[in-house]
Parts: C-alpha cells; structure tokens; sequence
C-alpha cells in the first residue's frame, strides 16, 4: 500500500485531532480493520471511504480516497463512532 497526504492538512489534523496522517497508515495494518464507503461525501467521480483499525490499542478512524492507486489519506482520529463500528463488526463486547 501506498499512501499520500497534504502536509498541510496533515499539521491541520494532527492540531485538531492529535494525530498525524503517518500515524493514521497504522489502521491499514490492521487485521480485523474495516472499510466502508463514505456515502454522504461521496459522489460519482471520486468515492471516499473510512477505515476503522487500532493503533496503539485504540481503534481510530481514517479518512481517505484512492488516487492515482494510491491512499489518499484527508482525516484521521480517534472518535466513538468509529470505535462503535469496529466493535461491533468484530464482535467485540
């Protein structure tokens, strides 16, 4: 897998959420990571989607597209929906 970013966007998320985009590739790692499409910011030319997987023990959600076969990473953190999603499709509790 290849990722890429904006370095500016990257400092942006990383102020608000307090986690780079290097970091957020993590969740990719993942075995049990789930991937799903974004359908609400989707739209016919360019799909976007999230990736709930742990990093460090936390279950964090990445936000991104594919460009150029390449991940596009555009938001990251770590928030309780997310971790909802992970939970349940793993089966966990």
């Amino acid at each position: 897998m290849e990722f890429e970013w904006d370095p500016a966007k990257n400092d942006e998320n990383l102020r608000k959420h307090g986690i780079d985009f290097f970091e957020a590739q993590k969740a990719f790692l993942d075995p049990n990571r789930i991937i799903t499409l974004d359908v609400t910011h989707s739209s016919d030319s360019e799909k976007r989607y999230y990736c709930f997987g742990l990093i460090d023990s936390y279950v964090s959600t990445v936000r991104f597209t594919v460009r150029n076969n390449k991940i596009r990473i555009f938001g990251a953190g770590y928030w309780r929906q997310g971790k909802k999603v992970y939970e349940k499709e793993n089966k966990i509790h």
